[in-house]
């Protein structure tokens, strides 16, 4: 048995893939669902969408266990590449919904590949991260096979696009954030692997507040929901802590995750809520902006369009793009599609 087995037999057993959804809630979607925040817990309790985007039933509690998994793909292979140089293992990729893709790493500089960390705990972070994904991949597929109790209804991992290579996903949405990134690799040192985890963690997190509202009335689910929103808030406030007080000595990296930051904002829609790394001035002065909340101390929300938009990098309503070159494996339409914004 090889090491990555073994890995995936400990976070098999480490997982209760039992959950069910219980009753569906209408209009689910018009609150939130995220990358890599859509986890088997509070996806389970989104059934029904709504809107003209929506089908005539909705999406399944399968439909919409296979969009999160397709999201924790994503995260799950560039963290695995970036702590360890290497992909999940095939066992993790099968499935009967859509076409299973390659990863796309790249050829040459900028392929994706492991990270010579030059900092001990950024390493550490990266490999406890990388653990992490690998997880919630396991346990979202051990859920659809609970839920539906056949593999053929588990999306295949769709082809994913981790390259930072010229022509990579990395290498467009550097450019789309701004010219001066242009040919930026995220795999060339630590301070780069975290500008490109910052690509991803912040939005998981903005979409659990609202998954809340979804599963106040299941106990079962708030309380895993909950438990899941804390890993993705830890895993973002890891790499946005790192990010600003490796910003000390390098300003720099506070103002090109605030270039990211306004990426993701350019492609979600027209109302201005992400938020960047650099300190801001409130009533106590200046402070960091580790946490990005509104008024209220409250985190904002992204719909499952709003998602696409940011992992297609396109503010047009499209199929596919970005981090998913032919788009996710999903049987619903309604959850294949970003927003027209």
């Amino acid at each position: 048995m090889t090491q990555t087995d073994q890995m995936s037999d400990q976070i098999i057993e480490a997982f209760d893939a039992r959950a069910r959804r219980r009753e569906e809630r209408r209009g689910f979607f018009k609150n939130a669902m995220g990358m890599a925040a859509v986890t088997a817990a509070g996806a389970a309790a989104m059934s029904i969408a709504s809107d003209a985007a929506a089908q005539t039933t909705g999406p399944s509690e399968v439909d919409v266990l296979n969009f999160a998994l397709n999201l924790e793909y994503l995260e799950a292979q560039f963290y695995s590449y970036a702590a360890t140089g290497q992909g999940l293992p095939n066992s993790l990729l099968t499935g009967g919904v859509g076409t299973q893709g390659a990863v796309v790493t790249g050829t040459g500089a900028g392929s994706a590949r492991k990270v010579a960390f030059a900092d001990p705990a950024i390493a550490a972070y990266a490999r406890e991260i990388a653990a992490d994904e690998v997880a919630h991949v396991t346990f979202l597929r051990a859920a659809i096979r609970g839920t539906s109790g056949s593999d053929a209804l588990i999306a295949a991992q769709p082809a994913i696009n981790i390259s930072g290579a010229a022509g990579g996903a990395f290498f467009a949405a550097a450019a789309a954030a701004s010219p001066s990134l242009a040919g930026f690799d995220p795999y060339a040192d630590d301070n780069s692997f975290l500008l490109a985890a910052f690509v991803f963690e912040d939005v998981g997190v903005t979409a659990y507040k609202g998954a809340a509202g979804a599963l106040i009335n299941n106990k079962t689910y708030l309380e895993a929901a909950a438990g899941i929103l804390a890993v993705e808030a830890y895993h973002a406030a890891i790499v946005r802590t790192a990010l600003y007080a490796r910003g000390l000595a390098v300003p720099s990296l506070r103002t090109t995750a605030d270039t990211i930051s306004n990426l993701r904002d350019s492609v979600d829609g027209s109302t201005d809520l992400d938020q960047g790394i650099s300190p801001v001035t409130n009533a106590l002065g200046v402070v960091s902006n580790i946490v990005p909340l509104d008024n209220n101390g409250l985190a904002f929300s992204r719909t499952p369009a709003q998602v696409l938009n940011v992992v297609y990098l396109t503010n047009k309503s499209v199929n596919s793009g970005g981090f998913f070159p032919s788009g996710i494996n999903n049987g619903n339409t309604a959850l294949r599609s970003s927003g027209a914004n």
